[in-house]
C-alpha cells in the first residue's frame, strides 16, 4: 500500500486520504503509509516552484536572448550599412599637398626660379642662363617665376625648378633629369670620345673659368652694377631709390666679400694674385677658341650641352658694358673672335626675343601675351547707335524742309495770281 501510495502522482494524494468507512487499523496504517505521500507533495512543490521559476527565468533569458539577438541583428545591419557606405566616402581621396612655392601649378609646365633680368643680359648667373638656354633649345614649355630673388632651393641654390609639385635643384641635375624624362638629350649624336671631351671641357668652364669671373665680381661690386646696368629697384621689387639700394648693396657685398674670399681660397683660385688669375682666364679662353676653330658649334653644325654651357659663361664677359675695364673681356674680343661669333649664333638661335627681354626686363617674353581688347568695336557700335538715333531726326528735318519749300511755292503762286488780277 505504501508503495502504491508512493507511486501515486502528487496531484492525486488528497483523494487517497478522503475515505472514513475503513477500519481504524487500516486508518492507523494509512497515516504511517501516507507520510511519504504527504511528503511527496511537500517535496514536489518546491521542485514545481523551481521549475516554474526556471521556466520564468528561461523565458526571461530567452526573451533577453531574443532581444539581444534582435539588437545584434540591428547592429549587424547598421555595420553592414556603414561598411557599404564607407567605400563611397573613400572614393574621393584627400587632396595631395605639395611642398612647393607654386601651388597652383599646371601639369608638365616647368617653373624656373632664377635671377631678375638686366638691360644687357637675361641673367647675371651663368648657371641660370645655362638652364634657360637649354630649355629654349630643346623646346620645353617653361615659365619664369617672378620671385624677386626671395626664394632659394632646399639646397640654398639658384636656379631651381618646380615640375608637377616636385623641386629639382642644381643646373646639371636639372638638365639631366629633364633630359631623361622628356628624352631631350642634346649629346645623343656624339661619340664616346666626344662625350668625354665635352664632360672635361664643361668641368673646366664651370669649375675654373666661372670662378675667375666670380673673383672679379667679388673684388669690384660697383663695376658689376655699372657694367650690367643692374636696376636693383626692379630686381628686388622695392620702392626705394636706386641710389640708396646701390649704396646698401655695396656695403652688403663688401661684407660678404670676406666670406667670398674664404670661398675663393677654399676653391684654390683665391690664393693667387690678380695677374695670375687673369692669365688663368686667358688660357681657358685660348683652349676654347682652339677647340671651336672655324666650326659653328663645338661638335659640328648643331649645338650640344657644351655649346649651352660655353654660351652661358662667355656671354657674361661679352655683354659687359664697354665703359667698364675688364682685361679678360678685351682679350676674348681681340684674340678669340670665333668665340664672339659662337655667342652671337647661340643668342640668335635661342633668344630671338633678346632685345625685348633686355628692354622690358620681361621674364616671360617667350610666352604669347593675350591681345588687349580693341575699342573699335565699341566705338563702331556707339556710332551705329548714334546714326540710328540721328536717322529719324534727319528724316524729320528733311520733311520740314520739303514743307517749307512747298509753302514757298504756294505763296509765290498766290502772289502771282494776285498780281494778275490787279
Amino acid at each position: 500500500m505504501a508503495t502504491e501510495v508512493a507511486q501515486i502522482p502528487a496531484e492525486e494524494t488528497p483523494a487517497v486520504a478522503a475515505p472514513t468507512e475503513k477500519p481504524a487499523s487500516e486508518q492507523a496504517e494509512k497515516p504511517a503509509a501516507s507520510e511519504p505521500a504527504a511528503a511527496a507533495p511537500a517535496v514536489a512543490a518546491p521542485a514545481e516552484n523551481e521549475n516554474a521559476q526556471g521556466n520564468k527565468e528561461d523565458g526571461k533569458a530567452a526573451s533577453k536572448e531574443n532581444a539581444d539577438g534582435a539588437a545584434d541583428g540591428e547592429a549587424k545591419k547598421d555595420g553592414e550599412a556603414a561598411a557599404a557606405a564607407a567605400p563611397a566616402k573613400s572614393e574621393a581621396p584627400p587632396a595631395q599637398k605639395f611642398n612647393v612655392h607654386k601651388t597652383n601649378f599646371e601639369k608638365d609646365i616647368i617653373y624656373l626660379y632664377q635671377f631678375s633680368r638686366t638691360p644687357l643680359l637675361p641673367s647675371l648667373s651663368p648657371y641660370c642662363l645655362k638652364v634657360e638656354t637649354w630649355l629654349r633649345l630643346v623646346g620645353l614649355k617653361y615659365e619664369n617665376v617672378d620671385h624677386k630673388m626671395r626664394f632659394r632651393s632646399k639646397k640654398g641654390q639658384l636656379p631651381f625648378i618646380e615640375l608637377n609639385g616636385e623641386e629639382i635643384a642644381d643646373s646639371a641635375i636639372i638638365i639631366k633629369e629633364l633630359s631623361s624624362k622628356y628624352e631631350k638629350n642634346l649629346d645623343s649624336g656624339l661619340t664616346a670620345e666626344q662625350r668625354n671631351v665635352s664632360y672635361a671641357t664643361i668641368a673646366m668652364l664651370e669649375n675654373h673659368l666661372i670662378w675667375i669671373i666670380f673673383y672679379w665680381r667679388a673684388k669690384y661690386p660697383d663695376s658689376v652694377l655699372k657694367g650690367y646696368k643692374v636696376n636693383l629697384q626692379h630686381a628686388l621689387g622695392l620702392r626705394l631709390p636706386n641710389s640708396i639700394l646701390n649704396f646698401f648693396f655695396k656695403i652688403t657685398f663688401g661684407r660678404k666679400w670676406f666670406q667670398g674670399t674664404k670661398k675663393l681660397k677654399a676653391h684654390g683660385i683665391g690664393v693667387h694674385s690678380a695677374e695670375e688669375i687673369e692669365e688663368f682666364g686667358k688660357d681657358d679662353l685660348k683652349v676654347l677658341s682652339e677647340m671651336l676653330d672655324c666650326k659653328p658649334f663645338f661638335f659640328g653644325d648643331e649645338p650640344t650641352t657644351l655649346d649651352v654651357v660655353a654660351f652661358a659663361v662667355l656671354s657674361q664677359l661679352h655683354y659687359l658694358s664697354k665703359d667698364i675695364a675688364y682685361p679678360l673681356r678685351d682679350y676674348m674680343t681681340e684674340k678669340c673672335p670665333n668665340l664672339i661669333g659662337h655667342v652671337s649664333r647661340m643668342k640668335d638661335k635661342c633668344f630671338p626675343d633678346w632685345d625685348e627681354i633686355c628692354t622690358k626686363l620681361d621674364l616671360n617674353a617667350h610666352i604669347p601675351k593675350p591681345e588687349p581688347e580693341t575699342k573699335e568695336g565699341k566705338e563702331g557700335g556707339e556710332q551705329e547707335k548714334s546714326n540710328e538715333q540721328e536717322g529719324p531726326e534727319g528724316d524729320k528735318i528733311e520733311k520740314e524742309l520739303e514743307k517749307d519749300k512747298s509753302n514757298e511755292k504756294e505763296s509765290t503762286e498766290e502772289n502771282k495770281e494776285k498780281e494778275e488780277t490787279k
